[in-house]
């Protein structure tokens, strides 16, 4: 098996815990993440997400080791990758840094109305089966 500069398999594996970092205290409330926290940059066209455990602290780390300093860490929000499958995305690891992948194949249309509603509809498939950490 193909493993990456991390020692982490290329291939990102149904059942790995992916984590997404909040930093917005709006993109989710005391019961759970909001759709919007996984919305794609509308640059890079994907979501940023890090291959992780349920540690708070681990992920607290790799927080402070990609963070450029310019955000605070309000929460993270912990899934699955099969959550992402089935909401008709993928998971492709990133490296660098560590640990790093992208939620892709996000849609992308002309109508940008239509555009974000398409996009909410995937992201609640996700958001659903999240847990967040909060700080």
């Amino acid at each position: 098996m193909e493993t990456l500069p991390s020692g982490l398999p290329k291939q990102v594996g149904d059942t790995e815990d992916l984590a997404r970092f909040l930093t917005q205290s709006n993109h989710f409330n005391s019961v759970m993440a909001k759709p919007v926290a996984f919305l794609p940059n509308p640059k890079h066209k994907n979501t940023s997400v890090f291959r992780a455990s349920n540690d708070s602290e681990k992920l607290q780390q790799v927080w402070q080791s990609t963070s450029t300093g310019e955000r605070t860490l309000k929460g993270i929000a912990i899934f699955k990758a099969i959550h992402v499958r089935a909401a008709n995305l993928d998971v492709i690891a990133a490296e660098p840094p560590p640990a790093h992948a992208n939620i892709e194949q996000w849609p992308w249309i002309e109508d940008p109305d239509l555009q974000r509603a398409k996009q909410l509809e995937h992201a609640q498939k996700i958001a659903q089966f999240a847990d967040v950490i909060k700080f």
